[in-house]
């Protein structure tokens, strides 16, 4: 399963939330709302998740490997960094 777009839409003014972004995979099927954090060790991409009737938020989609995620996370924060270069 290949990558074949990255949407990425940064949000101005908030401290932690840096962006939200959409992956598009083999050009058939998309996971929208997927979040560019900004934490403690730097950005990561937060899944999307629901809040849960206990308070507590689970991930609706995810990655089953680290392999994945590290892919997915590149892709997304790759066009993130040059998004905004180019504002500058």
């Amino acid at each position: 399963m290949e990558i074949t777009e990255v949407k990425v839409f940064p949000v101005r003014d908030n401290d932690k939330l840096k962006a939200y972004a959409s992956v598009v995979f083999d050009d058939c099927f998309v996971i929208r709302d997927l979040r560019v954090i900004s934490g403690t060790t730097g950005l990561f991409v937060a899944m999307p998740s629901r809040k849960r009737k206990d308070g507590t938020f689970r991930d609706t989609a995810h990655p089953l490997n680290m392999e994945t995620r590290d892919k997915i996370e590149q892709s997304i924060l790759q066009i993130y960094e040059q998004k905004i270069a180019n504002e500058v």
